[in-house]
C-alpha cells in the first residue's frame, strides 16, 4: 500500500552557525586575495562564501522519511517488514552506539551536530546490516510514525 504523503519527513539541516563559518571562509578567501587588488578580494569574498555555503548546504541536506512501506534515510531505501525494534538514544548513548558499541555493518546516518538518535533493529536474516543508527532531532516522532507505517502495512 503506498501513501499519498509521507507520514515523516525531517531534514538534517547544518546547524546556523555554519553559515557564520561560511561567511568567515569567505573573508580569509579575501584576505589572501587582497595583495592582488579590490576585484580579486570581492571575487574571493563572493566565491569562498558561496564555495563554503554551498557545502555546508549539501552537507545538511540528508532526509529522513517513511514513504509508503519504506524507511529512507540518506541513501538507504529499507522496507518495514525488514525492520524490528527501534530505540531512542540519548546522548550519552548515541555516542557510545558510534563508538566503542558500534559494530562495522550497521548502517549509520550520523550528524555530529545532532545529539541524540534512534537505532532501529534489522530483522532481515539476508541483510548483514544489524541495525540502522539515525541521528535524528526528533526521535519521538520517528519512532511513533515507524510504529504507525508498520501498523498500516501489516
Amino acid at each position: 500500500m503506498q501513501l499519498s504523503t509521507a507520514p515523516y519527513e525531517e531534514r538534517l539541516t547544518a546547524p546556523r552557525s555554519w553559515w557564520l563559518v561560511s561567511f568567515l571562509v569567505g573573508l580569509a578567501f579575501a584576505l589572501i586575495l587582497l595583495p592582488f587588488g579590490t576585484l580579486p578580494l570581492l571575487g574571493g569574498l563572493v566565491g569562498g562564501t558561496a564555495v563554503a555555503a554551498v557545502a555546508a548546504s549539501s552537507y545538511g541536506a540528508v532526509r529522513i522519511r517513511i514513504v509508503g512501506d519504506s524507511l529512507i534515510a540518506g541513501e538507504a531505501k529499507v522496507p518495514l517488514s525488514a525492520l524490528g525494534e527501534a530505540e531512542i538514544l540519548d546522548p550519552e548513548e548515541a555516542r557510545a552506539w558510534r563508538t566503542y558499541k558500534a559494530d562495522t555493518r550497521a548502517f549509520l546516518l550520523l550528524r555530529a551536530y545532532i545529539p541524540r538518535a534512534v537505532r532501529v533493529l534489522v530483522t532481515d536474516p539476508e541483510d548483514p546490516t544489524p541495525y540502522l543508527y539515525l541521528s535524528t532531532r526528533e526521535p519521538e516522532r520517528l519512532i511513533e510514525a515507524l510504529t504507525a507505517a508498520k501498523a498500516a502495512a501489516a
